[in-house]
C-alpha cells in the first residue's frame, strides 16, 4: 500500500490528473494572451495599443492651447468715406468696410424701422428699398450702397401722414407683435411700385421673403390688396 501511495503522488498528487495539468503557465504550454485572434491581434497586443492611445490623449489634453492673437483696432485712416442717399437726403459718413447697411442705418443714422432679426437674410425684418427694389440691409455692405437710392420705412411717410401701404396695414390689422411689420410694408411698397395691378398670388410671392412668426399673413395679404386697389383708383377705395 505504501508503494502504491507513493506512486500515486508521483503521478498526480493523488488527484487523478497527470503531472502539470493544473499549471497555467507551465513549461511547454502556450500563453493564450499571446495567441492572435481572427483579426491578427493578440489580447496582450490590443491592451498595449489601448494603453498607448490613452497616454497620447492625456498628453494632448495636458497641452495648453495657443494664446489668441490680440484684436487689431481699425484706425481712422483705414475707414472709408462714403455718401449715402437715404430717403432723398445725402448722408456723408465715415464707415468701416465691414459694416452692414443695417448697422449704419440703425447705429449711425438713427433710422430704427429696419429691424435686426436673423442677420443672415432669412426673415426680412431689415428690408429696405435700394433703387426701388426690396433688399436685405443685413446682407448689404454700407460701402456697396453708395451711389444708390435707399428708402426705409421712415421715407414712406408723407410729411406727418402715413403712406397708403401703412394706412392699409393699420386698417386691416396686418400685424400682431409688429416686429416684422416694417419689413413687410417696405417689401409690399417695392412690389406695388413695380406693378400696382398685382394678384393675390403675386402678393404671396412678393412677400415670401418676409416671415411673420405670429402668422398674420391673411391680414397682411388683404392689406396689400387694399393698397393696390387704392393706387389703381388714384387713392380712392
Amino acid at each position: 500500500m505504501t508503494a502504491d501511495r507513493d506512486s500515486s503522488q508521483e503521478n498526480g498528487g493523488g488527484s487523478g490528473l497527470p503531472s502539470g495539468a493544473g499549471e497555467t503557465h507551465g513549461v511547454g504550454r502556450t500563453n493564450r494572451d499571446d495567441e492572435p485572434n481572427q483579426t491578427g491581434m493578440s489580447r496582450r497586443g490590443f491592451l498595449k495599443t489601448v494603453g498607448l492611445g490613452t497616454a497620447a490623449v492625456a498628453t494632448v489634453a495636458g497641452t495648453s492651447a495657443p494664446a489668441a492673437e490680440p484684436a487689431v483696432a481699425i484706425t481712422p485712416e483705414e475707414m472709408a468715406k462714403i455718401t449715402l442717399v437715404v430717403n432723398d437726403r445725402q448722408r456723408r459718413l465715415l464707415v468701416e468696410p465691414r459694416w452692414s447697411l443695417l448697422f449704419v442705418l440703425r447705429e449711425k443714422l438713427g433710422l430704427n424701422a429696419a429691424k435686426e432679426g436673423c442677420e443672415r437674410g432669412e426673415c426680412g425684418a431689415c428690408t429696405v428699398l435700394i433703387d426701388e427694389q426690396p433688399r436685405y440691409a443685413c446682407l448689404t455692405l454700407a460701402v456697396e450702397a453708395e451711389g444708390h437710392r435707399i428708402t426705409t420705412l421712415e421715407g414712406l411717410m408723407q410729411g406727418e401722414e402715413l403712406g397708403d401701404v401703412q394706412h392699409a396695414f393699420a386698417e386691416h390689422d396686418g400685424l400682431q407683435c409688429g416686429f416684422c411689420t416694417p419689413g413687410q410694408i417696405v417689401a409690399a411698397e417695392g412690389l406695388l411700385r413695380a406693378n400696382a395691378a398685382v394678384t393675390l398670388d403675386e402678393i404671396r410671392t412678393g412677400l415670401s421673403g418676409n416671415l411673420c412668426r405670429c402668422g398674420a399673413y391673411p391680414n397682411i395679404f388683404r392689406a396689400v390688396e387694399h393698397a393696390a386697389q387704392r393706387r389703381q383708383t388714384g387713392g380712392k377705395s
